[in-house]
């Protein structure tokens, strides 16, 4: 089981063929990552995604990340809210890199 680590700061994941917000990173781990979002998410679906970066993570504004949701479920407390899981599929070299330091610095270990 690869481990996660949930966030405890806000960092907004838009769907950037649409520029509809889908939700807020609260987990991530080498291999994917979990968002928080107000409607499910079909599972198997392919995301074109644009993630809002902190100035502790790169000095660039965004990153983008092709990924699939894997599952979705109801938050435990939030009835509205809904738990999405994503595998990543496609991220371009600068991104990983990027992607790699917000692993280290917020993901499991």
């Amino acid at each position: 089981r690869i481990q996660r680590q949930k966030f405890s700061f806000y960092m907004l994941v838009v769907d950037d063929d649409t520029q509809a917000r889908v939700g807020h990173l609260v987990e991530v781990s080498q291999r994917g990552m979990q968002l928080e979002t107000p409607v499910p998410l079909p599972v198997g679906k392919v995301y074109h995604l644009r993630m809002e970066l902190t100035p502790d993570i790169s000095k660039n504004l965004f990153m983008f990340i092709t990924a699939t949701t894997k599952w979705c479920k109801p938050d435990t407390i939030t009835p509205n809210l809904h738990h999405n899981g994503f595998e990543i599929t496609e991220i371009d070299p600068e991104d990983k890199e990027i992607y790699q330091v917000l692993v280290s610095k917020y993901g499991g270990h």
